[in-house]
């Protein structure tokens, strides 16, 4: 089912004062907020966050005469939530941004990608090279091998890869959707107060949080992982672009450390600014919305003219 603003906890309401959109991309109701005039930002979340979680970055971009766009990637926020697997391939979900982005004829874009907005965001921005302004890349990752060391452990992620386990874990027990983002930010207390009953709000049950078991899955972990292909392209392809670019990473962050995943970024795409280290685990924007939201701004005021 499709949730909507209302649901959300009334108390916390006032830090989304967006106005809903809804786009149907690719057969599917896609949720978004469209801020502000200017030069497009393109603001991409992971699992298992949606826009919520650029709250604190929107306002200043707005405010330096950007226009910014923020979609809920399909199956999780204010998004429609599709019950197959088969629904939420990595190709599929790249495609569902390609499809907003063309239904909006966006030109000159900065795309802003973290976690799964990363795979995705690239994959848009490779597809759709001739409208891409900049790219902003923040704690996520680029190429098949190797996978973080976080997701070679078995417990807890080789065990969510597990046929029932993970099912049973992350949708039955929101154990991703719950505790999983709390024990990724650097305030917890904050976080508790601020954020995580809106995040638990719009996944309130098993059905709604499948997509924070699938996509999972689509981390490679072997020679044999279906995304292979996909990972070996996007890196292929990625090293071959010279858009202005910035890197921006969470110091705290268990997930994708810095000292192996933004290091790695950096020698791929070696004319890259930074990378910026702000405080944060791996939801970095919710320990340091506001540094980010200057970071970008004045990334993207160098390269105006660009």
């Amino acid at each position: 089912m499709t949730e909507h603003l209302e649901n959300l906890p009334a108390a916390l309401r006032e830090n989304w004062p967006h106005t809903p959109r809804f786009r149907q991309v690719n057969g599917w109701r896609m949720h978004y907020v469209d801020e502000g005039e200017g030069d497009p930002v393109l603001l991409l979340h992971g699992n298992p966050t949606w826009g919520y979680l650029w709250r604190e970055v929107i306002p200043p971009l707005v405010a330096a005469g950007r226009r910014v766009i923020v979609p809920d990637q399909i199956g999780f926020g204010l998004s429609e939530k599709p019950t197959a697997e088969a629904a939420h391939s990595l190709d599929g979900h790249a495609s569902n941004l390609v499809a907003l982005v063309r239904q909006l004829d966006l030109q000159r874009l900065t795309v802003v990608c973290h976690d799964w907005g990363g795979p995705t965001g690239l994959s848009l921005a490779l597809h759709e090279a001739a409208r891409i302004h900049a790219l902003v890349i923040m704690s996520t990752w680029a190429w098949p091998r190797p996978p973080a060391e976080f997701h070679t452990r078995i417990f807890p992620w080789r065990t969510m890869h597990a046929p029932l386990v993970g099912p049973y874990l992350l949708g039955r027990h929101a154990a991703l959707s719950g505790r999983g983002v709390y024990l990724s930010v650097v305030d917890r207390e904050r976080f508790r107060a601020e954020a995580q009953p809106v995040y638990e709000a719009t996944l309130p049950d098993p059905a709604t949080r499948m997509l924070t078991w699938v996509w999972p899955r689509w981390i490679p972990l072997d020679d044999d992982a279906r995304a292979i292909p996909r990972f070996e392209w996007l890196e292929r392809e990625l090293a071959k672009t010279s858009w202005p670019t910035m890197i921006i990473w969470g110091r705290e962050d268990e997930v994708f450390d810095a000292e192996t995943f933004a290091a790695r970024f950096k020698r791929l795409l070696p004319h890259a600014e930074g990378p910026h280290m702000v405080t944060g685990r791996h939801f970095l924007q919710e320990d340091s919305g506001p540094e980010i939201a200057v970071l970008i701004r004045d990334f993207l005021a160098r390269h105006e003219e660009s």
